[in-house]
């Protein structure tokens, strides 16, 4: 039972019972305190919040594609010989003339060129620098006998935390390039009267040839496509309230602290994840750093038995 009071003493930093006599100075007072209720000054830590915000890792940007051209075949009459007159006496003399027929008309191809885009990386801050206070050893010149009073708090700086995020930025957009494609001839030979016949003539329709060609319908073009923007989610914590002071909270009473509140205390931390140690009913080192380090993961006023703390543990008191 000694060492289950001896509690309020390690993990308090002054408790008083509500009408009770002490020597304490009316300003260092709980306010507005219940009779037969018992309080402490416990630790305040810091509280954040989660804050969720989209960061953009990709502009966006554009991309080009190709309709490529449309061609149709028509289909000509090509004069191969000329018609000419025959005698019947002395025929005429040919000669071979060479003539180019276009084919298929000039054109250009479009070739898609895609966008260009560079990696760059930023820091993004994650959590902001705050400043805690931290239990020093005692001071060795306090006139005190009261240890926890002889104690030194520090205000220490908790530095900024940043994270690296990288990003896609468009260097050069996409663009097209365009090829001239030549227009295609073919070659023929067709006969030329080079001397008529004589004495008699005779007409000699002239003949022809069916030549078919490709001809261009609809030039190539190029059709732009959006291409969204992309982000990222990144999670960061947010102070909300800036703890590392003391304040007056209401705590267990020393005549309520029994074996059977430690056990539950130690088996209510080991199902949560935490480590009292063996639960044997003690208040020993292991279960109030467990105690502790529970309090501070949940922004618990830090030390004592505290009533947010139980209810927080689901114990019954």
């Amino acid at each position: 039972m000694r060492n289950l009071r001896r509690l309020f003493v390690v993990l308090g930093c002054a408790a008083i019972v509500a009408g009770a006599s002490n020597s304490y100075a009316q300003d260092d007072l709980p306010p507005n305190a219940q009779a037969g209720k018992c309080y402490a000054k416990c630790m305040i830590p810091d509280q954040y919040e989660t804050v969720t915000e989209q960061i953009l890792a990709k502009e966006a940007s554009s991309r080009l594609e190709i309709v490529p051209a449309q061609y149709s075949d028509q289909s000509e009459q090509v004069l191969v010989k000329e018609g000419y007159n025959v005698l019947e006496i002395v025929p005429p003399e040919f000669g071979t003339q060479t003539e180019q027929i276009l084919v298929q008309e000039a054109s250009t191809r479009l070739e898609y060129v895609p966008p260009v885009y560079q990696t760059v990386s930023e820091q993004i801050l994650v959590q902001p620098s705050t400043t805690k206070w931290t239990k020093g050893q005692a001071d060795r010149n306090c006139l005190s006998e009261d240890p926890e009073k002889c104690k030194v708090w520090c205000l220490t700086e908790v530095p900024a935390q940043y994270k690296t995020v990288t990003r896609q930025v468009l260097q050069s957009p996409a663009s097209v390039r365009e090829t001239p494609i030549p227009a295609q001839y073919k070659t023929i030979s067709r006969a030329v009267i080079v001397r008529p016949s004589e004495v008699r003539e005779r007409t000699v329709p002239p003949e022809y040839r069916t030549v078919s060609r490709r001809v261009l319908a609809t030039p190539a073009a190029t059709r732009e496509v959006p291409i969204p923007a992309e982000y990222s989610t990144i999670t960061t914590q947010r102070l909300v309230r800036p703890g590392g002071f003391t304040e007056w909270v209401e705590v267990l009473c020393g005549k309520k602290v029994t074996q059977a509140t430690v056990m539950q205390v130690q088996n209510a931390l080991r199902a949560r994840g935490y480590d009292p140690g063996p639960v044997d009913n003690q208040m020993g080192p292991r279960t109030k750093a467990a105690l502790q380090q529970f309090q501070m993961d949940n922004g618990l006023p830090i030390g004592n038995l505290n009533m947010d703390t139980l209810n927080a543990l689901g114990i019954q008191y």
